[in-house]
């Protein structure tokens, strides 16, 4: 399944930034594992977006709570599962196997 994943600040900037490196290799860790397919900043600098392929809900919110982000209660994160119906051709199939490849 995938998942839309908006991460808002709720906490001023310079407490954030004090967690940016250990949000950067988490971001990493998950991007390796194929689990984070895309992932950046919203402008202007609110908070982030993270494409997500997770086999489950309880997976992801596995994978969110791990966050140093949320560990460290600097943002909050908005969660839609989505089930493509079209992708290009170039995006790979077996993150949105039933859609259509146009």
């Amino acid at each position: 399944m995938l998942y839309a994943v908006t991460i808002t600040y709720v906490r001023p900037p310079e407490e954030v930034d004090a967690h940016l490196d250990t949000h950067r290799d988490w971001l990493v860790r998950h991007s390796k594992a194929g689990r984070i397919i895309v992932a950046g900043l919203l402008e202007p600098r609110i908070g982030g977006f993270l494409l997500v392929q997770c086999n489950s809900r309880a997976e992801l919110d596995t994978m969110l709570a791990e966050d140093s982000y949320a560990v460290h209660k600097v943002a909050t994160s908005d969660i839609r599962a989505f089930s493509p119906a079209l992708r290009l051709q170039a995006f790979p199939a077996t993150w949105a196997p039933e859609a259509k490849g146009i």
